[in-house]
């Protein structure tokens, strides 16, 4: 964070086609978040990096141990965000290997205490449970703070689900939000937290 408050969000997304559905889904995130700190009133800066334009660089680091001066900056980016939206399309029921490449060869102490908003793209609903099962696991490896609400868009989510998907979209924004100007989200109410007394049920 800058000494004037601005906040930096690094969105990271794995999409390998121009478009895809996978940037469309990072863009919304990234939409999101910005909206919800606008209406806090809180300064942000977000940064889209797209792997596919990284994909040599990050092989080429894989192999030899060092980055490209281009792949540099961008690894500094993530590191030095203030919180992270981390998009990929479904593969063989886990991340791409673009996606495990670029955290490959982050230092494994990046994004200790990073607040992460996690999401996926895939063909079908069936694969959502890429979130629980790949993607989770792996920020957890990597000690950051991922948000509660993961976001999975499936292709039907982009018709007449559209609005499914906006909701949970702007609740894993505003989980975000939340970790990142440490405000905690509400707990929801309990409606069995202060039940009714029985004999005023039966009073009434």
């Amino acid at each position: 964070m800058t000494s004037t408050g601005e906040r930096t969000i690094a969105v990271v997304t794995a999409g390998l086609t121009t478009p895809s559905s996978t940037r469309l889904l990072a863009d919304q995130l990234a939409a999101a978040v910005r909206d919800t700190l606008d209406g806090r009133g809180v300064p942000r800066r977000i940064v889209v990096v797209e792997l596919r334009d990284h994909a040599h660089d990050l092989t080429n680091n894989l192999l030899t141990g060092f980055p490209s001066e281009a792949l540099r900056e961008v690894l500094e980016t993530v590191v030095s965000a203030d919180a992270l939206i981390a998009v990929t399309p479904t593969f063989s029921a886990s991340y791409n290997g673009l996606f495990k490449m670029f955290f490959d060869v982050l230092d494994d102490k990046a994004l200790v205490g990073k607040p992460v908003l996690i999401a996926a793209t895939g063909g079908t609903e069936r694969h959502s449970l890429v979130l629980e099962y790949a993607m989770r696991p792996l920020f957890a490896y990597l000690q950051a703070v991922v948000v509660p609400t993961a976001v999975y868009a499936a292709s039907s989510d982009w018709g007449p689900h559209a609005n499914a998907l906006r909701a949970r979209v702007e609740r894993a924004a505003t989980e975000l939000v939340d970790q990142l100007t440490n405000q905690p989200a509400k707990a929801p109410v309990d409606p069995f937290e202060n039940p009714t007394p029985f004999e005023n049920l039966l009073n009434g």
